[in-house]
């Protein structure tokens, strides 16, 4: 577990990492455990310390409790107490981080845009990824 975190109605919920390869993942869980959410994402092979998040996810039954943005705080707070650097695939992470880059870099984050290379290195890890219906 990372961090417990609570969601805009004040219920309690968990994030942790799964740093299987080739694909990583944050997942949200709530305070029964029951996984509600996700940010997948694939650590470069070939610079140590770069994490390419390119999808984050959350069930649509649990939507509007902010569990997103929970999960975003606490992937890039995880980073800065990792130090690794983020490559924002994900629409969302980009999002955020064209508003609030600054305050991420501020408080010891590092984050640069992605590249083909990013981009081509998460569809190979997705190719070889199998997935199995839940």
């Amino acid at each position: 577990m990372i961090q417990e975190i609570h969601d805009n109605t004040g219920a309690s919920a968990s994030v942790s990492l799964n740093k299987t390869r080739p694909i990583g993942t944050y997942t949200v869980n709530l305070a029964e455990g029951l996984p509600v959410g996700r940010v997948d994402f694939v650590d470069s092979p070939e610079v140590d310390g770069e994490r390419i998040v390119f999808h984050t996810e959350v069930d649509r039954k649990f939507g509007g409790r902010g569990l997103a943005g929970l999960l975003v705080r606490e992937v890039l707070a995880d980073s800065i107490r990792t130090s690794v650097t983020i490559v924002p695939l994900c629409p969302l992470f980009a999002g955020h981080l064209k508003r609030h880059g600054d305050e991420f870099v501020a408080d010891g984050g590092k984050f640069r845009p992605p590249t083909p290379a990013d981009i081509a290195l998460v569809r190979r890890a997705t190719k070889l990824h199998v997935s199995f219906p839940r």
